[in-house]
C-alpha cells in the first residue's frame, strides 16, 4: 500500500480510509485474545471521535506516553519505550508526514525492518475498544495518539493484536532498529556487567530486560517487581556514595505505574546520602513506572539484559 497515493486518493473524495488488509473487525484483534461474548462487545473508534482536537505527537515523543492495555506486549512496549531516547532511531520508525492537523484522512504509516529491509505499514486509526476502555496501549495524555497508532500498525505487520500478546523483547528491539543485538543471563552475568551497563547507556543503545516466570506472567511481587514481564533500562551510572562509589540502573515499567520498592527506589533512604546535585539530576519521584536500583538487586531480580544498536 502507498501511504502518500491513499492519502492523496481519500483527501480527494473527502473519505476517511478504511484499511480493507487489516479491517476493524474480529479477524484483526485474533480469535483467542479474549472470551468470544467480548469479542463482539468490541468497538472501534477513531481518535477524532474521541478527542475534540487530537495530536499524532504532543510536546515531543517520551516513553511516559505509553501506557500497556490489556494486551500483553510489554515486550515490545518496552523495546519502544526505550527507542523514544534514541531520536536517531524514532524518526525511521515514525515518519514525520502525517498528523491530525494537516491532511488528515484517518490513514498513518509506521516502518519496521523485517528480513532485511525497511516495510512500510499503513493502517486507518480505528482503535479497538471494550466497554468503554482501550484495548491497545492508552496515551497518557488523551489526546496524543502515536503510541496507540504504532502499536496497531506492529499488530498488522504481526498478523493480529493477539500475535503480540507474548514475545520476545530482542525480536522487538531488531524490528524497530534493524540492529544488532545481544542478550546477556543475569543468572550468570559476565563479570563487567557494571562497565557493560554503563558503556551501552554511553553509546547510545537501546536496552531492555525482562523477569522469569512465563507460567506465572503478571503476578506482582511485594518488592514491586512484576513476574514474567519485560522492563526498559532507560540509564545506568557510577555516583559517589558514602565514601566509595555506586552503580546504580535505571528502569521503566511499560505499565506506566508499578515500581521497584526496594533500595534506591524512589522513596528510599539512600537518596538521603547522595549529594543534592546527583539527586536533583537523576530522581523523579512520581508513579510513573521508572526506579532506580542497584546493580546487585538488578542481577537477583531479573533474568536477563538485552543491548540492541546499529553495529555490534
Amino acid at each position: 500500500q502507498d501511504f502518500k497515493d491513499l492519502r492523496a486518493l481519500c483527501l480527494s473524495q473527502g473519505l476517511l480510509f478504511e484499511d480493507a488488509t487489516f479491517p476493524a473487525h474480529i479477524s484483526s484483534i485474533g480469535p483467542t485474545l479474549l472470551p468470544e461474548e467480548k469479542l463482539w462487545q468490541i468497538q472501534w473508534k477513531r481518535p477524532t471521535e474521541l478527542q475534540r482536537n487530537p495530536y499524532l505527537i504532543k510536546d515531543g515523543v517520551s516513553r511516559f506516553d505509553i501506557m500497556q492495555g490489556e494486551i500483553g506486549d510489554c515486550w515490545m512496549l518496552a523495546a519502544l519505550g526505550s527507542l523514544t531516547l534514541r531520536k536517531q532511531f524514532l524518526e525511521n520508525v515514525l515518519p514525520k508526514d502525517q498528523g491530525f492537523q494537516d491532511d488528515y484522512a484517518g490513514i498513518f504509516h509506521f516502518r519496521f525492518w523485517q528480513y532485511g529491509e525497511w516495510v512500510d505499514v499503513v493502517i486507518d486509526d480505528r482503535l479497538p475498544f471494550l466497554n468503554g476502555r482501550y484495548l491497545s496501549v492508552h496515551p497518557r495524555t488523551s489526546n496524543e495518539f502515536w503510541p496507540s497508532l504504532l502499536e496497531k500498525a506492529y499488530a498488522k505487520l504481526r498478523g493480529s493484536y493477539q500475535n503480540l500478546n507474548g514475545g520476545y523483547l530482542s525480536d522487538a528491539l531488531v524490528d524497530l532498529t534493524g540492529g544488532v543485538q545481544v542478550q546477556f543471563s543475569l543468572k550468570d552475568p559476565p563479570p563487567d556487567l557494571e562497565e557493560i551497563l554503563r558503556a551501552a547507556d554511553k553509546s547510545r543503545c537501546l536496552m531492555g530486560c525482562s523477569t522469569s516466570g512465563q507460567s506465572r506472567r503478571n503476578i506482582e511481587l511485594r518488592n514491586g517487581i512484576v513476574q514474567g514481564h519485560a522492563y526498559t533500562v532507560t540509564g545506568a551510572v557510577k555516583i559517589p556514595y558514602k565514601n566509595g562509589w555506586k552503580h546504580i540502573i535505571r528502569i521503566w515499567n511499560p505499565w506506566g505505574h508499578g515500581e521497584w520498592k526496594g533500595p534506591w527506589s524512589d522513596d528510599s533512604p539512600q537518596w538521603d546520602r547522595v549529594e543534592p546535585k546527583y539527586r536533583e539530576a537523576l530522581l523523579r519521584n512520581k508513579d510513573d513506572g521508572e526506579f532506580w536500583m542497584s546493580c546487585k538487586n538488578f542481577q537477583e531480580q531479573f533474568s536477563w539484559l538485552y543491548i540492541c544498536n546499529n553495529t555490534p
